[in-house]
């Protein structure tokens, strides 16, 4: 028996695609929508595998570092182009580092550009 809950939040920023043909080697800039999801087997003495306003907690202390910015110039895209794989992988492994309940394990962070367009990044 697995539980999984997700949460969404969002940020704006800018940014270029570098070794890339097309519009997106501009600068252009998003509204991202940003989901993370988590597991869990076993819930805890409330019924819950996390509370969404914790989950939401961490996922917003790591997209505020991305919120109103042009990407190509903070530290973790300087030698990394600022796709939505790497903006997902980036969130991924900083909230991993958040979570410490052992029975709660992050599954995976989506970003999307647009409404119709995402990146998922997980570790399996």
């Amino acid at each position: 028996m697995i539980f999984r809950i997700k949460v969404f939040s969002s940020f704006s920023s800018a940014h270029k695609l570098n070794e890339y043909r097309g519009n997106c080697e501009n600068l252009h800039g998003h509204n991202w929508k940003v989901q993370a999801e988590i597991s869990c087997s076993v819930l805890d003495d409330a019924g819950l595998a996390m509370d969404f306003h914790e989950l939401k907690q961490y996922l917003n202390s790591i997209i505020k570092t991305l919120d109103h910015k042009y990407l190509n110039e903070l530290k973790p895209f300087k030698n990394t182009n600022p796709t939505s794989e790497n903006i997902a992988k980036y969130i991924f492994e900083n909230i991993s580092k958040l979570i410490n309940k052992k029975q709660v394990k992050l599954e995976s962070i989506s970003v999307w550009e647009t409404d119709t367009s995402c990146a998922t990044y997980s570790q399996q």
